[in-house]
Protein backbone atom coordinates (compact mmCIF):
# COMPACT_ATOMS: atom_id res chain seq x y z
CA UNK A 1 0.00 0.00 0.00
CA UNK A 2 1.31 3.47 -0.89
CA UNK A 3 2.96 6.04 1.60
CA UNK A 4 0.09 8.94 1.89
CA UNK A 5 2.67 11.97 2.33
CA UNK A 6 0.02 14.93 1.93
CA UNK A 7 -3.50 15.60 3.52
CA UNK A 8 -5.82 19.02 3.38
CA UNK A 9 -7.47 19.66 6.23
CA UNK A 10 -10.89 21.35 5.33
CA UNK A 11 -11.17 22.69 8.91
CA UNK A 12 -11.14 26.24 9.47
CA UNK A 13 -8.33 28.04 10.25
CA UNK A 14 -8.76 30.65 12.81
CA UNK A 15 -5.35 32.12 12.61
CA UNK A 16 -3.30 33.75 9.79
CA UNK A 17 0.11 33.40 11.45
CA UNK A 18 2.71 32.26 9.46
CA UNK A 19 3.65 28.74 9.58
CA UNK A 20 6.92 26.50 10.18
CA UNK A 21 6.91 23.52 8.48
CA UNK A 22 8.22 20.41 10.60
CA UNK A 23 9.51 18.85 7.78
CA UNK A 24 6.53 16.13 8.13
CA UNK A 25 2.88 16.66 6.08
CA UNK A 26 1.40 14.41 8.63
CA UNK A 27 2.06 16.27 11.13
CA UNK A 28 2.03 19.73 10.00
CA UNK A 29 -1.74 18.66 9.42
CA UNK A 30 -1.88 17.60 12.58
CA UNK A 31 -0.53 21.22 13.71
CA UNK A 32 -3.20 23.03 11.69
CA UNK A 33 -0.38 24.31 9.22
CA UNK A 34 3.15 23.52 11.13
CA UNK A 35 4.92 25.32 14.16
CA UNK A 36 4.86 29.09 15.29
CA UNK A 37 8.10 30.20 14.34
CA UNK A 38 10.50 31.41 17.75
CA UNK A 39 9.15 30.06 19.73
CA UNK A 40 10.60 26.64 21.66
CA UNK A 41 9.05 23.26 21.65
CA UNK A 42 9.57 19.95 23.59
CA UNK A 43 9.60 16.84 22.12
CA UNK A 44 9.12 13.62 24.37
CA UNK A 45 9.52 9.73 23.85
CA UNK A 46 11.03 7.27 24.93
CA UNK A 47 14.34 5.20 23.31
CA UNK A 48 13.28 4.12 20.24
CA UNK A 49 10.09 6.41 19.65
CA UNK A 50 11.86 8.00 16.25
CA UNK A 51 12.80 11.65 17.97
CA UNK A 52 16.54 11.84 16.24
CA UNK A 53 14.44 11.00 13.09
CA UNK A 54 11.56 13.77 13.49
CA UNK A 55 14.22 16.13 14.48
CA UNK A 56 16.81 15.54 11.22
CA UNK A 57 13.62 15.97 9.36
CA UNK A 58 12.47 19.15 10.78
CA UNK A 59 16.15 20.54 10.41
CA UNK A 60 16.65 19.39 6.82
CA UNK A 61 13.25 20.94 6.03
CA UNK A 62 14.70 24.33 7.09
CA UNK A 63 18.26 23.60 4.89
CA UNK A 64 14.92 23.18 1.70
CA UNK A 65 14.14 27.12 2.86
CA UNK A 66 17.14 28.62 2.83
CA UNK A 67 17.35 28.68 6.86
CA UNK A 68 20.66 28.21 8.97
CA UNK A 69 20.53 25.29 10.93
CA UNK A 70 21.94 23.54 14.11
CA UNK A 71 22.13 20.74 16.20
CA UNK A 72 23.64 20.57 19.25
CA UNK A 73 24.23 16.93 20.94
CA UNK A 74 24.95 16.29 23.96
CA UNK A 75 24.10 11.79 23.53
CA UNK A 76 25.66 11.09 20.09
CA UNK A 77 28.47 11.95 18.26
CA UNK A 78 28.58 13.54 14.91
CA UNK A 79 29.42 10.28 12.93
CA UNK A 80 26.68 8.53 14.69
CA UNK A 81 24.27 11.48 13.54
CA UNK A 82 25.44 10.76 9.73
CA UNK A 83 25.00 7.14 10.13
CA UNK A 84 21.51 7.43 11.46
CA UNK A 85 20.67 10.01 8.71
CA UNK A 86 22.48 7.60 6.36
CA UNK A 87 20.15 4.71 7.12
CA UNK A 88 17.19 6.91 5.16
CA UNK A 89 19.20 8.15 2.21
CA UNK A 90 19.96 11.65 3.63
CA UNK A 91 22.97 13.63 4.20
CA UNK A 92 23.78 16.32 6.72
CA UNK A 93 24.36 18.87 4.55
CA UNK A 94 23.61 22.43 5.51
CA UNK A 95 23.46 21.50 8.85
CA UNK A 96 26.02 22.48 11.94
CA UNK A 97 26.66 19.25 14.66
CA UNK A 98 27.94 21.41 17.54
CA UNK A 99 29.07 17.73 20.36
CA UNK A 100 28.60 19.56 23.61
CA UNK A 101 30.20 16.46 25.21
CA UNK A 102 33.67 15.02 23.92
CA UNK A 103 36.43 13.07 25.25
CA UNK A 104 37.11 15.99 27.41
CA UNK A 105 33.62 17.23 27.58
CA UNK A 106 31.24 17.13 30.68
CA UNK A 107 31.76 14.69 33.42
CA UNK A 108 29.39 13.33 35.64
CA UNK A 109 31.64 13.12 38.56
CA UNK A 110 33.74 16.08 38.37
CA UNK A 111 30.19 18.29 39.30
CA UNK A 112 30.11 20.68 36.68
CA UNK A 113 26.74 22.03 36.30
CA UNK A 114 25.48 24.05 33.13
CA UNK A 115 24.20 26.43 35.53
CA UNK A 116 25.79 27.60 39.01
CA UNK A 117 23.37 27.11 41.61
CA UNK A 118 23.97 30.37 43.31
CA UNK A 119 24.54 33.03 41.06
CA UNK A 120 23.35 31.41 38.11
CA UNK A 121 26.53 31.82 36.42
CA UNK A 122 26.90 29.87 32.91
CA UNK A 123 29.91 28.04 32.54
CA UNK A 124 32.25 27.61 30.27
CA UNK A 125 30.63 24.44 28.12
CA UNK A 126 27.58 26.48 28.30
CA UNK A 127 29.35 29.74 27.07
CA UNK A 128 30.82 27.64 24.11
CA UNK A 129 27.17 26.69 23.33
CA UNK A 130 26.16 30.46 23.14
CA UNK A 131 29.20 31.78 21.76
CA UNK A 132 28.24 28.98 18.42
CA UNK A 133 24.79 30.50 18.62
CA UNK A 134 25.94 33.89 18.53
CA UNK A 135 28.74 32.98 15.76
CA UNK A 136 26.13 30.57 13.61
CA UNK A 137 23.09 32.97 14.17
CA UNK A 138 21.13 29.62 13.21
CA UNK A 139 17.02 30.31 12.36
CA UNK A 140 16.54 26.31 13.65
CA UNK A 141 18.12 24.46 16.46
CA UNK A 142 17.50 20.92 18.04
CA UNK A 143 18.97 20.00 21.31
CA UNK A 144 19.62 16.71 21.87
CA UNK A 145 18.97 15.38 24.57
CA UNK A 146 17.88 16.66 27.86
CA UNK A 147 18.76 14.19 29.90
CA UNK A 148 22.19 14.28 30.06
CA UNK A 149 21.45 18.18 31.55
CA UNK A 150 19.16 16.31 33.70
CA UNK A 151 21.75 14.19 35.90
CA UNK A 152 24.47 17.20 35.50
CA UNK A 153 21.73 19.83 37.52
CA UNK A 154 21.52 16.62 40.07
CA UNK A 155 18.04 18.87 41.55
CA UNK A 156 14.89 19.56 39.85
CA UNK A 157 15.28 23.54 40.80
CA UNK A 158 18.56 23.44 38.97
CA UNK A 159 17.25 21.75 36.13
CA UNK A 160 14.31 24.27 35.91
CA UNK A 161 16.94 27.49 35.85
CA UNK A 162 18.94 25.59 33.46
CA UNK A 163 15.81 25.21 30.78
CA UNK A 164 14.62 28.91 31.53
CA UNK A 165 17.82 30.06 31.11
CA UNK A 166 18.09 28.39 27.47
CA UNK A 167 14.66 29.76 26.84
CA UNK A 168 15.36 33.26 26.74
CA UNK A 169 18.58 32.77 25.47
CA UNK A 170 16.98 31.14 22.48
CA UNK A 171 13.86 33.37 22.14
CA UNK A 172 16.16 36.76 22.11
CA UNK A 173 17.92 35.66 18.97
CA UNK A 174 14.61 34.87 17.36
CA UNK A 175 15.61 31.04 16.36
CA UNK A 176 12.62 28.02 16.65
CA UNK A 177 14.39 25.14 19.19
CA UNK A 178 13.38 21.62 19.24
CA UNK A 179 14.43 19.89 22.57
CA UNK A 180 14.24 15.91 22.57
CA UNK A 181 13.55 14.48 25.87
CA UNK A 182 13.63 10.81 26.65
CA UNK A 183 11.15 10.56 29.29
CA UNK A 184 13.79 9.81 31.78
CA UNK A 185 11.95 12.12 34.71
CA UNK A 186 10.15 11.10 37.29
CA UNK A 187 6.20 10.25 36.71
CA UNK A 188 4.21 12.91 36.03
CA UNK A 189 7.14 15.56 36.27
CA UNK A 190 5.59 18.23 34.20
CA UNK A 191 8.32 20.99 34.28
CA UNK A 192 9.25 21.15 31.03
CA UNK A 193 5.51 20.85 29.97
CA UNK A 194 5.07 24.24 31.63
CA UNK A 195 8.32 26.01 29.99
CA UNK A 196 7.41 24.84 26.61
CA UNK A 197 5.33 26.44 24.17
CA UNK A 198 4.34 23.16 22.60
CA UNK A 199 4.88 19.62 23.45
CA UNK A 200 4.83 16.88 21.45
CA UNK A 201 5.03 12.95 22.46
CA UNK A 202 6.19 10.01 20.44
CA UNK A 203 4.84 6.38 21.50
CA UNK A 204 4.94 2.91 20.91
CA UNK A 205 3.55 -0.22 21.84
CA UNK A 206 3.96 -4.02 21.72
CA UNK A 207 0.91 -6.16 19.89
CA UNK A 208 0.97 -9.82 20.97
CA UNK A 209 1.74 -10.46 17.21
CA UNK A 210 3.12 -8.29 15.19
CA UNK A 211 5.62 -5.17 14.92
CA UNK A 212 5.45 -2.37 17.11
CA UNK A 213 2.91 0.54 16.84
CA UNK A 214 3.86 3.92 17.08
CA UNK A 215 1.89 7.01 17.15
CA UNK A 216 2.16 11.07 18.16
CA UNK A 217 0.25 13.22 19.97
CA UNK A 218 0.17 16.85 20.79
CA UNK A 219 -0.37 18.08 24.44
CA UNK A 220 0.04 21.57 24.17
CA UNK A 221 0.69 24.20 21.37
CA UNK A 222 -0.07 27.83 22.65
CA UNK A 223 -1.73 30.38 20.60
CA UNK A 224 -3.14 27.81 17.73
CA UNK A 225 -5.48 24.81 17.18
CA UNK A 226 -4.77 20.94 16.66
CA UNK A 227 -5.98 18.06 16.15
CA UNK A 228 -5.97 16.37 19.71
CA UNK A 229 -5.87 12.61 20.14
CA UNK A 230 -3.38 10.13 19.13
CA UNK A 231 -1.89 9.69 15.11
CA UNK A 232 -0.61 6.76 14.27
CA UNK A 233 2.75 7.08 12.49
CA UNK A 234 5.08 4.72 10.37
CA UNK A 235 8.60 5.05 10.91
CA UNK A 236 10.62 3.79 7.86
CA UNK A 237 13.48 4.58 5.25
CA UNK A 238 13.23 7.88 3.93
CA UNK A 239 11.40 9.18 7.39
CA UNK A 240 8.75 9.49 9.46
CA UNK A 241 4.88 9.75 8.15
CA UNK A 242 2.20 10.59 9.94
CA UNK A 243 -0.99 9.59 9.39
CA UNK A 244 -3.44 12.18 11.77
CA UNK A 245 -6.82 11.21 12.88
CA UNK A 246 -9.70 11.18 10.69
CA UNK A 247 -12.32 13.84 11.81
CA UNK A 248 -15.60 12.96 9.61
CA UNK A 249 -17.41 16.52 10.15
CA UNK A 250 -14.73 18.15 8.44
CA UNK A 251 -15.26 16.51 4.74
CA UNK A 252 -18.85 17.52 3.90
CA UNK A 253 -18.83 17.29 -0.19
CA UNK A 254 -21.74 17.71 -2.50
CA UNK A 255 -23.35 14.41 -4.16
CA UNK A 256 -25.99 12.85 -6.08
CA UNK A 257 -27.94 10.19 -3.77
CA UNK A 258 -30.02 8.36 -6.97
CA UNK A 259 -29.84 4.25 -6.64
CA UNK A 260 -27.65 2.23 -8.85
CA UNK A 261 -28.23 -0.84 -9.49
CA UNK A 262 -26.17 -3.48 -8.43
CA UNK A 263 -26.11 -5.60 -12.15
CA UNK A 264 -29.06 -8.05 -10.80
CA UNK A 265 -32.96 -6.83 -10.94
CA UNK A 266 -34.20 -8.93 -8.18
CA UNK A 267 -31.29 -7.88 -5.88
CA UNK A 268 -32.07 -4.66 -6.74
CA UNK A 269 -35.80 -5.20 -5.92
CA UNK A 270 -34.40 -6.48 -2.58
CA UNK A 271 -32.85 -3.73 -1.27
CA UNK A 272 -35.48 -1.03 -2.60
CA UNK A 273 -33.74 -0.21 -5.94
CA UNK A 274 -29.72 -0.56 -5.70
CA UNK A 275 -27.00 0.71 -3.99
CA UNK A 276 -27.29 4.53 -3.00
CA UNK A 277 -24.27 6.64 -2.98
CA UNK A 278 -23.07 7.89 -0.35
CA UNK A 279 -24.20 5.16 2.15
CA UNK A 280 -22.68 1.51 3.04
CA UNK A 281 -23.89 -1.79 2.72
CA UNK A 282 -22.82 -4.77 5.21
CA UNK A 283 -22.77 -8.78 3.62
CA UNK A 284 -23.05 -10.59 6.47
CA UNK A 285 -23.26 -14.44 6.71
CA UNK A 286 -20.94 -17.86 7.14
CA UNK A 287 -18.02 -18.47 4.45
CA UNK A 288 -18.91 -19.59 1.03
CA UNK A 289 -22.43 -18.08 1.40
CA UNK A 290 -21.53 -15.78 -2.31
CA UNK A 291 -20.69 -12.42 -0.10
CA UNK A 292 -17.81 -11.83 -1.98
CA UNK A 293 -19.19 -13.09 -5.31
CA UNK A 294 -21.63 -10.41 -4.59
CA UNK A 295 -19.95 -7.80 -3.97
CA UNK A 296 -17.81 -8.46 -7.54
CA UNK A 297 -20.81 -8.50 -9.40
CA UNK A 298 -21.96 -4.80 -7.99
CA UNK A 299 -18.17 -3.93 -8.27
CA UNK A 300 -18.47 -4.94 -12.15
CA UNK A 301 -21.43 -2.95 -12.50
CA UNK A 302 -19.80 0.04 -11.45
CA UNK A 303 -16.83 -0.23 -13.16
CA UNK A 304 -19.19 -1.04 -16.20
CA UNK A 305 -20.73 2.71 -16.18
CA UNK A 306 -17.55 4.29 -16.19
CA UNK A 307 -16.92 4.73 -12.11
CA UNK A 308 -13.71 3.95 -10.12
CA UNK A 309 -13.12 1.13 -7.68
CA UNK A 310 -10.80 0.59 -4.66
CA UNK A 311 -11.26 -3.02 -3.23
CA UNK A 312 -9.37 -3.67 -0.44
CA UNK A 313 -8.74 -7.46 -0.18
CA UNK A 314 -7.61 -8.35 3.98
CA UNK A 315 -8.13 -12.61 3.42
CA UNK A 316 -8.15 -14.07 -0.23
CA UNK A 317 -5.16 -13.49 -2.70
CA UNK A 318 -5.43 -11.35 -5.00
CA UNK A 319 -4.76 -13.82 -7.89
CA UNK A 320 -7.18 -16.37 -6.57
CA UNK A 321 -10.22 -13.55 -6.51
CA UNK A 322 -9.51 -12.85 -10.17
CA UNK A 323 -9.55 -16.72 -11.48
CA UNK A 324 -12.57 -17.48 -9.67
CA UNK A 325 -14.25 -14.22 -10.59
CA UNK A 326 -13.21 -14.73 -14.57
CA UNK A 327 -15.06 -18.62 -14.08
CA UNK A 328 -18.09 -16.79 -13.05
CA UNK A 329 -18.25 -14.79 -16.31
CA UNK A 330 -17.08 -11.42 -14.65
CA UNK A 331 -14.06 -10.61 -15.83
CA UNK A 332 -11.82 -8.16 -13.74
CA UNK A 333 -8.59 -7.78 -15.67
CA UNK A 334 -9.36 -5.15 -18.11
CA UNK A 335 -10.44 -3.02 -15.59
CA UNK A 336 -7.23 -3.72 -13.56
CA UNK A 337 -5.08 -3.09 -16.50
CA UNK A 338 -6.63 0.34 -17.46
CA UNK A 339 -6.78 1.67 -13.86
CA UNK A 340 -10.57 1.83 -13.46
CA UNK A 341 -10.46 -0.89 -11.13
CA UNK A 342 -7.70 -1.25 -8.13
CA UNK A 343 -7.34 -4.17 -5.50
CA UNK A 344 -4.85 -3.43 -2.88
CA UNK A 345 -3.94 -6.89 -0.71
CA UNK A 346 -3.33 -5.72 3.14
CA UNK A 347 -2.07 -7.72 5.69
CA UNK A 348 -3.78 -6.47 8.93
CA UNK A 349 -0.65 -7.35 11.05
CA UNK A 350 1.41 -4.67 9.38
CA UNK A 351 -1.63 -2.17 9.26
CA UNK A 352 -2.26 0.70 11.64
CA UNK A 353 -5.68 1.94 11.66
CA UNK A 354 -4.41 5.19 11.10
CA UNK A 355 -2.35 4.16 7.95
CA UNK A 356 -5.60 2.46 6.52
CA UNK A 357 -8.06 6.06 6.56
CA UNK A 358 -5.19 7.54 5.12
CA UNK A 359 -4.99 5.30 2.53
CA UNK A 360 -8.32 5.53 2.01
CA UNK A 361 -8.84 9.25 2.11
CA UNK A 362 -5.81 9.03 -0.64
CA UNK A 363 -8.32 6.87 -3.39
CA UNK A 364 -11.15 8.99 -2.38
CA UNK A 365 -9.51 12.72 -2.69
CA UNK A 366 -6.82 12.15 -5.00
CA UNK A 367 -7.55 9.05 -7.29
CA UNK A 368 -11.65 9.86 -7.15
CA UNK A 369 -12.70 6.32 -6.06
CA UNK A 370 -16.52 6.29 -6.45
CA UNK A 371 -16.87 2.39 -4.90
CA UNK A 372 -15.06 1.07 -2.16
CA UNK A 373 -15.08 -2.38 -1.02
CA UNK A 374 -13.72 -3.98 2.29
CA UNK A 375 -13.35 -7.33 1.91
CA UNK A 376 -13.29 -8.29 4.93
CA UNK A 377 -13.68 -6.61 8.22
CA UNK A 378 -12.96 -10.28 10.34
CA UNK A 379 -9.27 -9.89 9.52
CA UNK A 380 -9.73 -6.00 9.59
CA UNK A 381 -10.91 -6.48 13.30
CA UNK A 382 -7.35 -8.20 13.90
CA UNK A 383 -5.24 -4.48 13.49
CA UNK A 384 -7.58 -3.01 15.71
CA UNK A 385 -6.49 -2.46 19.39
CA UNK A 386 -10.05 -3.77 20.72
CA UNK A 387 -13.76 -3.51 19.89
CA UNK A 388 -14.42 -0.37 21.66
CA UNK A 389 -11.62 1.37 19.30
CA UNK A 390 -12.93 -0.45 15.91
CA UNK A 391 -16.37 0.71 16.63
CA UNK A 392 -15.22 4.69 17.05
CA UNK A 393 -13.10 3.64 14.20
CA UNK A 394 -15.40 2.36 12.12
CA UNK A 395 -18.00 5.46 12.92
CA UNK A 396 -15.70 7.85 11.17
CA UNK A 397 -14.34 6.08 8.67
CA UNK A 398 -17.75 5.10 6.98
CA UNK A 399 -19.55 8.72 8.13
CA UNK A 400 -16.18 10.31 5.75
CA UNK A 401 -17.26 7.93 2.88
CA UNK A 402 -20.93 8.70 3.26
CA UNK A 403 -20.30 12.23 3.11
CA UNK A 404 -18.07 12.17 0.53
CA UNK A 405 -20.64 10.27 -1.96
CA UNK A 406 -18.62 7.16 -1.62
CA UNK A 407 -20.94 3.91 -2.07
CA UNK A 408 -19.46 1.63 0.48
CA UNK A 409 -19.36 -2.96 0.81
CA UNK A 410 -18.05 -4.19 3.74
CA UNK A 411 -18.16 -8.12 4.21
CA UNK A 412 -17.98 -9.32 7.50
CA UNK A 413 -18.14 -13.47 7.45
CA UNK A 414 -19.51 -14.90 10.43
CA UNK A 415 -19.10 -17.99 12.58
CA UNK A 416 -21.21 -21.01 12.06
CA UNK A 417 -22.79 -22.52 9.04
CA UNK A 418 -26.30 -23.94 10.25
CA UNK A 419 -27.99 -23.18 13.31
CA UNK A 420 -26.50 -20.96 15.78
CA UNK A 421 -24.65 -18.13 13.79
CA UNK A 422 -22.74 -15.47 15.38
CA UNK A 423 -20.14 -12.55 14.77
CA UNK A 424 -16.91 -11.50 15.68
CA UNK A 425 -18.77 -7.53 16.44
CA UNK A 426 -21.76 -6.06 15.74
CA UNK A 427 -21.91 -3.17 12.75
CA UNK A 428 -25.61 -3.38 12.08
CA UNK A 429 -26.13 -0.10 13.40
CA UNK A 430 -23.62 1.36 11.55
CA UNK A 431 -24.55 -0.09 8.08
CA UNK A 432 -27.09 1.79 6.06
CA UNK A 433 -28.34 -1.44 4.58
CA UNK A 434 -27.84 -5.27 5.52
CA UNK A 435 -28.15 -8.14 3.39
CA UNK A 436 -27.83 -11.12 5.57
CA UNK A 437 -26.96 -14.41 3.69
CA UNK A 438 -27.90 -18.69 5.42
CA UNK A 439 -27.60 -21.96 4.95
CA UNK A 440 -30.33 -24.24 5.01
CA UNK A 441 -30.92 -27.65 4.28
CA UNK A 442 -33.65 -28.69 1.74
CA UNK A 443 -34.29 -31.93 -0.48
CA UNK A 444 -30.90 -33.56 0.69
CA UNK A 445 -28.91 -30.02 -0.31
CA UNK A 446 -27.04 -27.20 1.08
CA UNK A 447 -28.45 -24.50 -0.36
CA UNK A 448 -28.36 -20.48 0.30
CA UNK A 449 -31.00 -17.64 1.21
CA UNK A 450 -30.40 -14.05 1.40
CA UNK A 451 -32.62 -11.62 2.66
CA UNK A 452 -32.58 -7.29 2.87
CA UNK A 453 -33.16 -6.55 7.06
CA UNK A 454 -32.44 -3.06 6.79
CA UNK A 455 -31.98 -0.34 4.40
CA UNK A 456 -32.02 3.49 5.70
CA UNK A 457 -32.28 4.70 2.18
CA UNK A 458 -36.05 3.19 0.66
CA UNK A 459 -38.16 0.32 1.19
CA UNK A 460 -36.89 -2.64 0.85
CA UNK A 461 -37.92 -6.40 0.39
CA UNK A 462 -38.72 -8.34 3.10
CA UNK A 463 -39.06 -11.84 1.97
CA UNK A 464 -36.81 -14.55 1.97
CA UNK A 465 -34.92 -15.38 -1.50
CA UNK A 466 -32.60 -18.45 -2.69
CA UNK A 467 -29.47 -17.24 -3.84
CA UNK A 468 -27.30 -19.24 -6.04
CA UNK A 469 -23.49 -18.95 -7.34
CA UNK A 470 -23.55 -19.85 -11.10
CA UNK A 471 -20.53 -20.70 -13.07
CA UNK A 472 -20.53 -18.49 -15.66
CA UNK A 473 -23.16 -16.41 -15.44
CA UNK A 474 -22.62 -15.17 -11.79
CA UNK A 475 -25.31 -14.91 -9.03
CA UNK A 476 -29.14 -15.92 -9.14
CA UNK A 477 -31.73 -15.12 -6.91
CA UNK A 478 -34.74 -16.97 -7.09
CA UNK A 479 -38.61 -16.25 -6.07
CA UNK A 480 -39.20 -15.53 -2.81
CA UNK A 481 -39.47 -19.32 -0.41
CA UNK A 482 -43.02 -18.52 0.77
CA UNK A 483 -43.24 -22.64 1.59
CA UNK A 484 -40.39 -22.59 3.93
CA UNK A 485 -40.74 -22.15 7.39
CA UNK A 486 -37.84 -21.72 9.61
CA UNK A 487 -35.03 -20.92 6.67
CA UNK A 488 -33.09 -18.53 9.10
CA UNK A 489 -32.54 -21.49 11.47
CA UNK A 490 -31.11 -23.63 8.78
CA UNK A 491 -33.42 -26.60 8.89
CA UNK A 492 -36.74 -25.34 7.50
CA UNK A 493 -39.85 -27.00 7.31
CA UNK A 494 -41.29 -27.07 3.42
CA UNK A 495 -44.62 -26.46 3.44
CA UNK A 496 -46.07 -25.96 -0.15
CA UNK A 497 -45.13 -26.57 -4.18
CA UNK A 498 -43.02 -23.45 -4.84
CA UNK A 499 -39.99 -24.59 -7.34
CA UNK A 500 -36.31 -23.63 -5.96
CA UNK A 501 -33.95 -22.76 -8.34
CA UNK A 502 -33.04 -24.87 -11.49
CA UNK A 503 -28.77 -25.14 -11.05
CA UNK A 504 -28.77 -25.88 -15.05
CA UNK A 505 -30.33 -22.78 -15.81
CA UNK A 506 -28.23 -19.49 -16.37
CA UNK A 507 -30.41 -16.30 -16.31
CA UNK A 508 -28.94 -14.03 -14.73
CA UNK A 509 -31.55 -12.41 -12.22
Amino acid sequence: MPPIFSFHNTAPQPTTTPRLSTGIAGLDTVLRGGLTPNRLYLLEGTPGTGKTTVALQFLRAGVARGDRCLYITLSETQQELVAAAATHDWSLDGIDVYELVNEAGLDLDSGQSILHPADMELNETTRNVMARVEELGPALIVFDSLSEMRLLAQSPLRYRRQILALKHFFANRECTVLLLDDKTSEPGDLQLHSIAHGVMSLDQYVQEFGPERRRVRVIKMRGIQFDGGYHDIRLQRGGMIVYPRLVAAEHHNNFVSDPLSTGVPALDDLIGGGLVPGTNTLLSGPSGAGKTTTAIRCVLTALERGGRVVYYLFDEGVGTLLTRSRLLGMDLQPYLDSGALEMRQVDPAELSPGEFSSAVRHAVETDGAKMLVIDSLNAYIQAMPGERFLMLHMHELLAYLNQRGVTTILILGQHGFIGEIRSDIDLSYLSDAVLLFRFFEAQGEILTAISALKSRTSAHGRMIREFRVAPGTGIRIGEALTDFEGVLSGVPTYRGTVALLDPDISDNN
